[in-house]
Order: structure tokens, then C-alpha cells, then sequence
């Protein structure tokens, strides 16, 4: 805890008895923005009428979010509302649980992770780009919506990678079910009052069925894969080592737990990386000129064949353009804890119990931090200008002890989605204007559409 003089948090100007309610459910990304812009890095928000009204402590500066999410992780936890209906909808994975559980969790799951593992999977990452943009020829498309393609892209990549071979039924469900369950998490997430989930409203009895769906796919393909003795440490596909995954220490997942951390791969492992690429094609459509760059790297790395994981390194200014995107539009642009005990936090008190909020969206814009915040420019993100930054600037993948165990297997995705993907096609923009909302991960609120230039591979 932190024995800095304690001031009282400026509060957000809003209505006379409902607060920012309303301003938080029409725009609550710009609402933020505002509370830094008028009243600095720590700001308590008030939203909803007495009696059930709710206070949020915002902070914003890259300092603060290190606090929050690193320097004192311990005292900011995952026990707000939003998580525990995702909890409630997807399980008790790496995504929501917590202390003894994560840590057990975390252990068993982090050899699916490493390096070398991760960029095994290059190879079916590059074989769904080149069916996807097969595709778009096939059908003459001479437009497409690029975030739209890139959440179908990302999807059939991850199904790819975590089943192997059993990927149109599951991507057939995930497609059917996920947007009602995510829309189910997010009404309940921000809603005051909740009736229980085991009341029969409409509302509850469709998200019930959407859940029976993804369990039931879930536990066919885990029933199958046992059954044909396919599960072992030396299998392709993350589902086989998810089975064998055991430790002395730890045990070994039971059909729950397996069930549930497919779940929390296929939400995560598909929506935020479908969001840094889907919107990395929108800015280079918007901007010829970084577009022409990122097309002369990819034709002078690659040269007509299929990009690999050992080419990562070899394509700066294509992973320059995926930070860049990601700093606009990071795919988790709100990050909530709740405080255990009470702190300080750049010497505003946070009290016990209090909902904090660390937010990328206003971070990646901050003044302090970005000039000219809202323009596009990959240089951003040399190593020398990263270097001057403090680490917390930037932070699309979280921090700390919860950061993404899957950010080397997103940026590896993406950047060898990206690079595949130009090497055929360029961009020119229809939709200039792109409103986005905070969902689970950041929402398009409409389309993201793009002409389709093909190029000679």
C-alpha cells in the first residue's frame, strides 16, 4: 500500500440523480476521455439512481495503470460484476479465476505457450489466410467488411489450432452462439440490478440454450478426441496437450475444467486478434502511403511464398503497423478490478471495496504519453521510441501477473495473417468513419468495409 498524502478523487460532472448513467450507455469510451480531459489521471465516475447507484475510480496515466495491474496486483482484483458474469457464462478459466485456481491453471497451460510451441502454429494460421482470400476471388468479392473477415479469419485459425481437425462444426456453433452470450454478459455486466439466471424470463431461457450449445460442442469433441486415443503431449493441437497437461504438483484438468478453458482459448484467442488485424486493414486503407511501406516490406521478405515464423523478425514495419492499430483500437479497451484494501493512486484515495477501471483506450491517447494521439503513424513504435515510453503506455495485452499468457501467439498470428494477406490484396477505405463500442472486447458498431485491389503474388 502506498503512504502518499491522500486527496479526494475529482468526480465526473453529471446528472442530478443519475450521474454518467446515460452518458456511459451512449458513449462510454468518450465519456472517459472526457473525465481525463477535465479532470486528470484520477477520476470517480457515478452512474444510477440512489440506492443503486455505482462509483467507479478511473485511472489513466501509464503509472497508475502499472499500479493497478503490476505494483500492487494483489489489492486489485477480478471480483467486479463484468467478470463474474463472464465467469458465470464461459467457466472458470485463466481468464476469470483467481488466486490458487489461476495460479494451478496458469502452471498447467504455460508449456502450451512457449516460444516454440506458438510458432508451430504459423503454419495453419498462413493455410486459413490463403482459403479465406481464395475465397475472396472465387466470389469476385471487390469489397469486403475487413473486420468481419478478420473475426472469421481468427476464428477458424484458433478452432484450427485448438482441435486440429475438427473445425467447421465448432466454428459453426461459436459463430451461432457467442454475440447472444456476449450481449447477455454485457446487459447483466452493466445493469445495476439482475434477476438470477435461474428465473425463466426470455432472456435467460435464450442465453441458457446459447450456453447448452457451447458446452455440448465443447464435451462432444473432448468425448471424441479421448475416445480415439489422439490426446497426448506430442499432439498437434492445443486441445491434445490441454488433456495431457498434468503436473505432480498440480494434477491434471478434469472435463469441466477442459471444457471451460476451451472456452476462454476460443472467446479470447479469436475476438482480440480478429480486432488488431480487422482494424489494421482499416488504417492502411485510410493511409496509401503506410500501405506502399507495409507492401515493400512483405514483397521483399516474402517473395511470393508463404509467410513463417521465422520471418517475424524480418517484418518491423508490419508488426510497427499491428501496434499502432492495437493503440487505436485496443481489443480490450476498458480493463476492471476491484480494490481489496484501501490505496492510494497518483495521491488520490482509493477506498476499499471501490471499482477501478484501467483504460487502454484513454491511455493510448494521453497527451503525456502520444503526440498528436488520433494520428496514424507506425514509427511510434521503433525501439528507440519505445524505449522513452514508460512501459504502461502501451498495453493492449494487460500487465502484470494477469497479462495475456497468449500475447506472443496473437502478435505472432497477426503479423503472419497481415503479411499474408497483403501479399494479395491492397485496401481503399469506404467506410472513413468507424464508431466503436466497449463489448467484451471493442465492438465495430457498424461496417468496416474496404474495395479489394488485388495484386500480383
Amino acid at each position: 500500500m502506498t503512504t502518499e498524502t491522500r486527496t479526494e478523487a475529482p468526480v465526473l460532472t453529471g446528472l442530478p440523480v443519475v450521474g454518467s448513467m446515460f452518458d456511459l450507455k451512449n458513449d462510454s469510451l468518450g465519456t472517459f476521455l472526457r473525465a481525463r480531459r477535465e479532470h486528470g489521471d484520477v477520476v470517480r465516475i457515478t452512474a444510477g439512481p440512489p440506492g443503486a447507484r455505482a462509483h467507479v475510480y478511473a485511472v489513466f496515466s501509464a503509472e497508475g495503470a502499472q499500479q493497478v495491474l503490476a505494483g500492487e496486483s494483489a489489492n486489485f482484483r477480478k471480483d467486479n460484476a463484468f467478470y463474474q458474469e463472464i465467469r458465470e457464462s464461459f467457466g472458470n478459466g485463466l481468464l476469470t479465476s483467481q488466486d490458487e485456481d489461476y495460479l494451478r491453471q496458469r502452471r498447467l497451460v504455460q508449456p502450451l505457450f512457449t516460444k516454440r510451441r506458438v510458432d508451430g502454429y504459423a503454419d495453419a494460421v498462413a493455410t486459413e489466410v490463403t482459403t479465406l482470400t481464395d475465397e475472396w476471388e472465387k466470389d469476385g468479392r471487390t469489397s469486403v467488411d475487413v473486420l468481419q473477415e478478420s473475426t472469421r479469419l481468427a476464428l477458424r485459425a484458433v478452432a484450427r489450432i485448438l482441435f486440429g481437425t475438427d473445425v467447421d462444426s465448432a466454428v459453426e456453433v461459436v459463430e451461432r452462439c457467442f454475440p447472444g452470450v456476449g450481449s447477455y454478459v454485457l446487459r447483466r455486466g452493466y445493469s445495476p440490478v439482475n434477476v438470477p439466471r435461474e428465473w425463466p424470463t426470455p432472456a435467460n431461457r435464450r442465453a441458457a440454450a446459447l450456453h447448452e450449445a457451447l458446452y455440448a460442442e465443447c464435451d462432444r469433441i473432448i468425448a471424441e478426441r479421448k475416445s480415439s486415443g489422439r490426446a497426448d503431449a506430442d499432439g498437434d493441437d492445443l486441445l491434445s496437450l490441454l488433456m495431457a497437461a498434468e503436473s505432480a504438483e498440480d494434477g491434471a484438468f478434469s472435463a469441466t475444467e477442459l471444457r471451460e478453458q476451451v472456452l476462454v482459448f476460443l472467446l479470447a484467442g479469436h475476438e482480440t486478434t480478429a480486432t488488431s488485424i480487422g482494424f489494421a486493414l482499416h488504417l492502411l486503407a485510410l493511409h496509401p502511403e503506410v500501405q506502399r511501406r507495409a507492401h515493400e516490406e512483405v514483397d521483399r521478405v516474402l517473395a511470393g511464398r508463404a509467410p513463417g515464423a521465422a520471418d517475424l523478425d524480418a517484418l518491423p514495419y508490419v508488426t510497427r503497423v499491428l501496434k499502432e492499430a492495437m493503440r487505436l483500437f485496443p481489443a480490450a479497451p476498458v480493463i476492471g478490478r476491484r480494490a481489496v484494501a484501501a490505496t492510494t493512486v497518483g495521491g488520490v484515495a482509493i477506498p476499499a471495496g471501490a471499482d477501478v477501471i484501467v483504460a487502454p483506450w484513454v491511455t493510448h491517447r494521453h497527451p503525456a504519453y502520444w503526440d498528436d494521439a488520433e494520428r496514424f503513424d507506425p514509427d511510434r513504435f521503433t525501439p528507440e521510441a519505445e524505449a522513452a515510453r514508460p512501459r504502461y503506455a502501451w498495453f493492449p495485452f494487460g500487465g502484470g501477473p494477469r497479462a495475456c499468457i497468449g500475447q506472443h501467439f496473437s502478435m505472432l498470428e497477426a503479423v503472419i495473417a497481415l503479411a499474408a494477406i497483403l501479399q494479395r490484396h491492397g485496401f481503399e477505405a469506404v467506410d472513413t468513419e468507424v464508431p466503436v463500442a466497449p463489448a467484451i472486447t471493442l465492438q465495430a458498431a457498424g461496417p468496416v468495409r474496404c474495395r479489394l485491389v488485388p495484386r500480383a503474388v
